[in-house]
């Protein structure tokens, strides 16, 4: 279950069986909200099947998403590092597993493979530069340079072409750039109609190079 996964790479296939033993498997529905912000911080959840988002809201419904994670990839590495309460809040995007390992059961773990340490550093720090990457954007980016800049991480290159493979409509996309689905709308509209981009399905292809401005 662990061998695949960044933050425990280098670790021999007895150390990541007895880590394993730790873990305890859960399934979520979708659209289940695993983690609240500003709940308790006490366990790290890897994703064994299905995707999760990860995301700001408000009281109003309003929400920006930071980040969104698959099979193989993990989430709550601060708790690892930081007991205080968590900084954003974790929803399923379709059926999935999480295997969670809690605070207490991974120190026990340091103190085994002290090294891996090293590893939970460099995830904390990733999610620390995606933070902010996405204020940044935020701040310096009008609606369209966000767009357009959230397309190209995005997308896959496959045989030369740029496709954005991964599901995203027009409100996922809003919220993940801190705009209106409108706006969003009107943006890729236009983009399509200029032959930029090309939807196939949930996909989007990127036909030319995005233009500077809109």
């Amino acid at each position: 279950m662990l061998d695949n996964i960044e933050l425990f790479s280098g670790l021999e296939p007895d150390e990541l069986a007895r880590l394993s033993s730790k873990a305890v498997i859960h399934s979520y529905p979708k659209n289940t909200i695993v983690i609240n912000q500003g709940d308790i911080s006490n366990s790290l959840h890897i994703v064994v099947s299905g995707s999760v988002r990860v995301f700001l809201g408000n009281e109003d419904g309003k929400e920006i998403i930071l980040n969104t994670h698959g099979p193989g990839e993990s989430f709550g590495e601060m708790a690892l590092l930081d007991a205080g309460p968590r900084s954003a809040s974790v929803i399923t995007t379709e059926a999935s597993k999480l295997a969670i390992i809690s605070r207490t059961d991974f120190e026990d773990f340091l103190q085994e493979h002290p090294q891996t340490m090293m590893k939970v550093l460099q995830q904390a720090f990733a999610c620390l530069r995606a933070l902010t990457d996405t204020v940044s954007s935020l701040a310096l980016l009008d609606v369209y340079g966000r767009v357009a800049r959230l397309l190209l991480q995005s997308a896959e290159d496959e045989k030369g072409v740029k496709i954005v493979k991964q599901a995203m409509t027009q409100q996922d996309i809003a919220n993940h750039i801190g705009s209106s689905r409108e706006m969003v709308s009107r943006i890729l509209k236009d983009l399509k109609a200029g032959g930029y981009i090309e939807m196939q399905g949930k996909q989007i292809i990127l036909r030319q190079t995005l233009p500077r401005a809109w």
